[in-house]
C-alpha cells in the first residue's frame, strides 16, 4: 500500500482550494524592527514586515533581550523538565507572580503556548465542573474551539457578540445548571472588541462563570497592559483570564489568571500542563522584563495606537478597502483567495513589503484579507510606501477601490 498518495490527496485539495501555505524565510534585525531579510528563492533581500505579532516591537528592546542574555549566562537555557520534575525555577515563579499583578488576580499558571493555554485550559475547567454548559462565541479562536471540544462538555455558539442571543442560551440553560461563558476581548482578524462589561453583567445575572482571552490585547490595552478588561475596568468580573506572552510582550508563552483554587485545580488536573517541559528560564526572564517595562511606560501603547490610526486614515484616503474598527488591526478587504495570495506575492517580491494573505479557514470564504499590523516602528515614511505599493497592487490585480474621501486625518 502506497501511503504517501493519502497526504499527497491532502495537499492537492488545499493548492486546488487556494489555501496551502507558503512560509517566508524571515531573519528580523534586532534594533531594525520592522526591517528584516528575507531569504527568497533567489538570495537574501531586506524587507519590511507588516503583519507582525510583535506588536510593540518588544522582542528587540534592549530591557527583554539584556534580560534573556543575563538569564541564559547565568543559569543555562533549558527548564529540565516538567513543572513537577525540576521545571519549576525561579524565574518562572517570578514571572506567575507578574502575571497574577498585572491582572490582579490571586494566581497565574504558564502554558507553553497561548494555544495551550486555551486548549488545555478550556477543556480542564469545564471537566471539574459538573454538567457544564458551554456558551462559546462564533468567532473564538481555534485553540478555544478545541478546548471546548475536548471539555466533553455540551456546547451552544452564540452569535458574535450579539449579548441578546447570550442571554436567551442563558434563559434557556436554567438558573441552576453550572455555565461558562467563552469569549476573547479582541478579535484579531477582524479588530473588534467584546462588549465586556455587558457580557459580565449577563453572567452575574444568571450565574455563569466568564473565561475571557486576552492574547490580542494584554501590553496594548489598559493603564498597565492588563489589556480590555483591564482598560475597560472589569478585569475584577471576569473569573480567568487568559493572554500570551508571544505578542506584545514580545517572548513565548501562555498563561491563565484566576481564583487561587481555580489556578491550583488546573495546575493540579490539566494533562497539557503537567506532561510537558516548562518553559526555559531566559524566556521567563525576557516576559518578566517586558511586563515590567509596559506597566510603567505607556509610550510604545499611545505611539502604537497613533501607527493604526495613520496607516487607516492614509489608507482610507487612498480609497483601499480597509474594514473599520476601533483597534490597531488593519484588515484589508480582498474576498478572493488567489487574489490574496496574489496581493501578498507580489507585494512581497516587487516592494519589498512582507503581509501575509489570510484566506480559509482563519476566515470564512469570500472575506479573505490582508492583515496589516502597524508597530511604533512603522514611520510616516514607510506608511506613505505601504499606501503607494498596495495602490499599484490593487490597480494590477483588477480589485476595487472605494470612493476617496476628500482629505486624510
Amino acid at each position: 500500500m502506497d501511503y504517501s498518495q493519502y497526504f499527497s490527496a491532502a495537499l492537492g485539495r488545499l493548492h486546488d482550494e487556494r489555501r496551502y501555505r507558503v512560509f517566508a524565510d524571515l531573519e528580523r534585525i534586532a534594533g531594525r524592527f520592522p526591517h528584516a531579510t528575507w531569504h527568497s528563492p533567489n538570495g537574501p533581500r531586506n524587507v519590511v514586515i507588516w503583519c507582525s505579532n510583535d506588536y510593540l516591537g518588544m522582542g528587540q528592546h534592549p530591557k527583554v533581550v539584556g534580560a534573556m542574555v543575563e538569564t541564559a549566562t547565568r543559569v543555562g537555557t533549558g527548564a529540565g523538565g516538567t513543572r513537577n520534575i525540576a521545571g519549576t525555577h525561579h524565574p518562572l515563579v517570578q514571572l506567575e507572580a507578574e502575571l497574577a499583578d498585572l491582572h490582579g488576580k490571586e494566581a497565574a499558571l504558564l502554558f507553553t503556548s497561548g494555544y495551550v493555554s486555551n486548549q488545555t485550559g478550556i477543556a480542564t475547567l469545564a471537566k471539574l465542573i459538573p454538567d457544564c454548559l458551554i456558551l462559546s462565541d462564533a468567532l473564538n479562536h481555534n485553540s478555544m474551539i478545541e478546548g471546548v471540544r475536548q471539555s466533553g462538555c455540551e456546547r451552544q455558539i452564540w452569535r458574535h457578540n450579539d449579548l441578546a442571543h447570550l442571554e436567551q442560551l442563558l434563559i434557556a440553560a436554567g438558573p441552576s445548571r453550572p455555565k461558562l461563558i467563552a469569549c476573547e476581548s479582541l478579535y484579531s482578524m477582524d479588530g473588534d472588541v467584546a462588549p465586556l462589561a455587558a457580557i459580565c453583567d449577563l453572567a452575574e445575572r444568571y450565574n455563569a462563570m466568564t473565561y475571557v482571552d486576552e492574547v490580542h490585547a494584554v501590553g496594548m490595552y489598559g493603564a498597565r497592559g492588563g489589556g480590555i478588561a483591564e482598560r475597560d475596568g472589569v478585569m475584577h468580573r471576569i473569573d480567568i483570564l487568559e493572554g500570551t506572552l508571544a505578542k506584545a510582550f514580545g517572548c513565548l508563552g501562555g498563561y491563565i489568571a484566576a481564583k487561587g483554587e481555580i489556578i491550583d485545580a488546573v495546575r493540579s488536573y490539566a494533562p497539557g500542563f503537567i506532561f510537558t517541559t516548562a518553559l526555559p528560564p531566559p524566556i521567563c526572564s525576557a516576559a518578566t522584563a517586558a511586563i515590567k517595562h509596559l506597566k510603567s511606560s505607556s509610550w510604545e501603547r499611545e505611539r502604537h495606537q497613533d501607527r493604526a490610526a495613520r496607516v487607516k486614515a492614509i489608507l482610507n484616503a487612498a480609497g483601499l478597502p480597509v474594514m473599520d474598527n476601533d483597534t490597531h488591526i488593519v484588515p484589508l478587504f480582498v474576498g478572493d483567495p488567489e487574489k490574496c495570495k496574489q496581493a501578498s506575492d507580489l507585494l512581497l517580491e516587487e516592494h519589498g513589503i512582507y503581509i501575509q494573505p489570510i484566506n480559509y479557514p482563519t476566515v470564512a470564504k469570500g472575506t479573505e484579507r490582508l492583515r496589516i499590523t502597524p508597530s511604533p516602528y512603522h514611520d510616516d515614511g514607510l506608511i506613505d510606501r505601504l499606501a503607494e505599493a498596495l495602490l499599484q497592487v490593487w490597480e494590477r490585480l483588477g480589485l476595487a477601490l472605494h470612493k476617496k474621501p476628500l482629505a486624510a486625518e
